[in-house]
């Protein structure tokens, strides 16, 4: 973990942590730059959990102690200040002008955060898991199968051996008869959507390789994922859906489509230029 990229390590543990490391991540998410110059003590008075309890925390983000901690808190702010994130929640009473700002940065800081937690091993082995599978699904559910949608068509463009089913039963029903040869991508923001973690739990059952895309590294879906690749996208509550969360997803995706094509190229150039040619005919 690069120490600036310690609030997206947060954000993407969170629903990992316990009650007294959720307390700890909030204050730190919501003061910032207060908590590099607080002592341990000061921090454990500040909250009323123990310094055992920071001390764990620390070490759940991979740092070796508070200070560590501080230090990476510092280079976090910098960064922050540098490139003028905006990590606010859209309010009701927002102006159009502050509406605009927000969703631009949303936006922005999605495809940054996203970076800042790739995992380059991961991401290769998904690629090549979808180069050797025979087939590859797209699934999600709600606006998570939008994407699942939008890399089925941008893999149908280069490869014949993928798709993507709309219907949570029809889901299931796939992965169910899903095999070893064949890869499941699936892709939820929470991890914990029901319907999703069925097909990943009939997908596995059916010895296939899962790639799950999510905000989480640790999740009911990330359970049963072989690779997972997370998203840096931060949703308020009257945001759910928006496109940040998918800004993110399909940012992803054109890394796996470009590492495919690139790896696959003669055939996949090959295919690209028929499925140009079967629609030119419907361009005027």
């Amino acid at each position: 973990m690069k120490l600036s990229d310690i609030y997206s390590t947060i954000e993407t543990l969170y629903n990992t942590f316990t009650k007294s490391e959720k307390k700890i991540a909030d204050y730190t998410l919501k003061t910032r730059d207060k908590v590099m110059y607080m002592s341990i003590t000061e921090l454990s008075d500040e909250l009323g959990v123990g310094e055992a309890s920071i001390f764990r925390f620390c070490k759940t983000l991979g740092l070796s102690g508070y200070q560590d901690f501080k230090i990476a808190i510092a280079n976090s702010t910098s960064e922050d200040k540098t490139s003028q994130k905006i990590y606010s929640d859209i309010h009701k009473e927002d102006s159009m002008e502050l509406i605009a700002e927000k969703v631009r940065n949303a936006n922005l800081s999605a495809i940054e955060d996203t970076f800042s937690l790739i995992n380059y091993d991961e991401l290769k082995q998904a690629a090549e898991m979808m180069i050797e599978a025979d087939h590859i699904r797209f699934f999600g559910v709600g606006s998570s199968y939008t994407t699942a949608l939008e890399g089925h068509i941008k893999f149908l463009r280069i490869t014949s051996k993928t798709s993507a089913t709309f219907d949570s039963h029809l889901q299931a029903m796939t992965a169910a008869l899903m095999n070893e040869k064949e890869v499941a991508v699936i892709i939820s923001f929470s991890g914990e959507t029901r319907d999703t973690i069925d097909v990943a739990a009939q997908a596995k059952k059916a010895g296939a390789k899962i790639i799950a895309i999510t905000r989480y590294q640790k999740s009911p879906l990330t359970e049963y994922a072989d690779v997972v690749l997370l998203t840096g996208a931060v949703e308020g509550p009257l945001q759910g859906g928006s496109t940040t969360a998918k800004v993110a997803q399909l940012y992803l995706m054109d890394i796996l489509y470009t590492r495919f094509f690139l790896m696959n190229y003669e055939k996949s150039e090959g295919n690209k230029e028929q499925t140009l040619q079967s629609v030119l005919s419907k361009l005027y």
